[in-house]
């Protein structure tokens, strides 16, 4: 009896087969209409950051507003782990503080070696934002 009714199929199981392919080939479809008659007009802008009159320098203030807002989180977070594993008797407690302090390390050279890494290979690929947007901090 049990391999009888195991043998049939439900209809509602071969619907939910089917949906997510009709699904698939309606995000294909759109995707491919998108970037016909999207992308090509914005393409067509050529330096559209680099034209305007004041927004490259709004681009590189709020970069270095960022870093800064960056390094100083990082004192904090430093300072805060130091005191606090200062007052920490437990070695695992000690040893997650250490990892904090190494992961808010790590944040801040990522936070500071992006803006420049991203001037110099931009210009050297030729980006259009490279060129009229400095992001190095200093």
């Amino acid at each position: 009896m049990t391999r009888a009714s195991s043998s049939k199929t439900d209809p509602a199981d071969v619907q939910r087969d089917v949906i997510p392919w009709r699904l698939v080939r309606q995000i294909a479809v759109s995707l491919l209409f998108f970037s016909l008659f999207a992308i090509k007009p914005v393409l067509a802008q050529d330096d559209v950051v680099c034209d305007a009159e004041q927004l490259p320098g709004m681009i590189s203030g709020f970069f270095q507003i960022t870093t800064a807002i960056g390094i100083v989180g990082l004192v904090i977070v430093w300072q805060a782990d130091s005191l606090a594993e200062m007052f920490t008797m437990n070695p695992d407690q000690k040893k997650g503080l250490k990892q904090h302090k190494r992961t808010a390390l790590k944040s801040t050279v990522v936070l500071l070696v992006l803006g420049p890494l991203y001037t110099v290979a931009g210009s050297a690929m030729g980006l259009p934002l490279a060129s009229c947007v400095d992001l190095v901090p200093w």
